[in-house]
């Protein structure tokens, strides 16, 4: 097997070698993966509304029916925020698919939270 940086792992075989074909089946597989996502949020301050506002558009609009959110107000369970290593809040940790990635701040900036979700292409 060969991995690639953003997780897409193709196989190669003796005959046939690493295929264009393989690679472009991985990519189509990940438009339909589920995704899982927890928020970490301070109460109900205004950046914390605007994240929860802003992730719940995101989902809406581009992940329809393949996303499991969680929002975790980390007042009411710190235990969460130390497992998941939260420094900051708002804070959105997409656990899969892989590769886990986190995302501080009120996700107001769509662009990039597309692009770190693998939902839009990287300029």
């Amino acid at each position: 097997m060969i991995r690639y940086s953003d997780g897409i792992f193709l196989k190669e075989t003796k005959a046939l070698g690493t295929t264009t074909e393989g690679f472009e089946r991985s990519i189509r597989k990940s438009r339909y993966e589920k995704y899982v996502l927890r928020l970490y949020v301070t109460g109900m301050s205004p950046r914390s509304l605007n994240a929860i506002e802003n992730i719940r558009r995101i989902c809406k609009e581009n992940l329809e029916g393949r996303y499991e959110l969680e929002i975790i107000d980390i007042y009411q369970k710190p235990g969460y925020a130390r497992k998941d290593e939260i420094i900051a809040a708002p804070t959105l940790v997409k656990k899969l698919p892989l590769p886990l990635r986190k995302f501080i701040g009120d996700l107001s900036n769509r662009e990039r939270i597309l692009v770190g979700l693998d939902l839009a292409p990287r300029m």
